[in-house]
């Protein structure tokens, strides 16, 4: 065999080699986490949380970086089209990957073909909540309530096509009501307006609402979550209210771009639910109104393909669209 031929096959063996020798050291330098929300919000909270005990895990700061706008797409945009090399990652809010997409023209992604999923880490769960003046104080007294004076109940919401929106949209399908939207800019202008009685009823996470609850200014109805929520024991879930079909439990999941070697993501994943696993972290979590929640790759990637094609449905449904 040529000399040159078997410098040819050895330079291609080193070329093919490289990934699985830079997998195998990994990680060997900082590692950058997007946010695609802006400092103190609950995304970036729990990311902060997160980066802090990986850094100690990984030997290997974790930097948090935030790149707000497009309801998180700018980030995931970014994500794309970062090195599949295991040094970026991001944690994305429930509507940046599956509502997003359907709203805006263009978000810069694919959310099913441009990202290796690695795997939730935790629920931040919502809670239906009604001004304290209301006549009902539970959801088959709201439905009897909508029935009787159809169109006359309003609801806020914290932007068109936002999971407040979409999810009271996806109520009003399952009980059969007649509903009035009453979008804002964000939670806490409408909040501010339920409280005063100028909105009836709303859907909004548990860090939200739970102080408004806990001060009598807001009663809870019902939790979107799959089982009761410790900090609202006497609240039913919507399966335990007559509704099994609706949830609404938006989650924080970590992904890698697509290209990223399988051994990274795997060990990201395993970092990950065990760091979450502890009781500090847990506690962490539930102080900001998020529950810890790690499930496989695998899974995860199976999720974003369901709420992908669910929430798609509602979004049409509802009509929303972001240019």
């Amino acid at each position: 065999m040529r000399a040159w031929t078997v410098a040819w096959i050895f330079a291609i063996g080193l070329i093919a080699a490289a990934p699985a020798q830079a997998a195998a050291d990994w990680p060997a330098k900082p590692i950058k986490l997007l946010v695609g929300f802006p400092p103190g919000q609950a995304t970036d909270a729990v990311a902060r949380i997160l980066a802090e005990r990986l850094s100690t895990r990984l030997k290997q700061p974790v930097i948090v970086e935030n790149r707000p706008g497009q309801g998180g797409s700018i980030a995931l945009a970014a994500l794309a089209k970062s090195a599949p090399d295991g040094y970026t990652m991001m944690l994305s809010a429930t509507a940046s990957l599956v509502t997003n997409p359907h709203l805006y023209k263009s978000t810069g992604y694919d959310t099913l073909r441009d990202f290796e999923p690695v795997g939730l880490v935790a629920d931040l769960p919502m809670v239906l909540v009604a001004n304290a003046a209301q006549p009902f104080g539970d959801v088959a007294g709201l439905r009897d309530y909508a029935k009787q004076h159809p169109g006359a109940l309003n609801f806020s919401s914290s932007g068109n096509g936002t999971l407040s929106h979409l999810g009271m949209v996806m109520l009003e399908r399952e009980a059969g009501l007649q509903l009035t939207h009453i979008p804002y800019q964000g939670s806490a202008k409408a909040m501010t307006d339920m409280i005063a009685g100028n909105v009836a009823i709303g859907l909004d996470t548990v860090a939200v609402t739970l102080p408004h609850i806990q001060s009598g200014r807001l009663k809870a109805l019902a939790v979107g979550a799959s089982q009761r929520l410790p900090m609202l024991p006497d609240t039913p879930t919507f399966a335990e209210a007559g509704y099994p079909a609706f949830q609404a439990n938006p989650w924080l999941g970590m992904l890698f771009p697509k290209g990223t070697p399988k051994s990274i993501v795997q060990r990201m994943n395993q970092e990950i639910g065990e760091a979450v696993a502890t009781p500090a972290l847990a506690q962490s979590l539930k102080s900001i109104g998020a529950f810890a929640r790690v499930d496989t790759p695998e899974d995860f990637a199976q999720l974003l393909r369901q709420e992908y094609r669910g929430w798609g449905e509602l979004v049409q449904l509802s009509g929303s669209r972001v240019d």
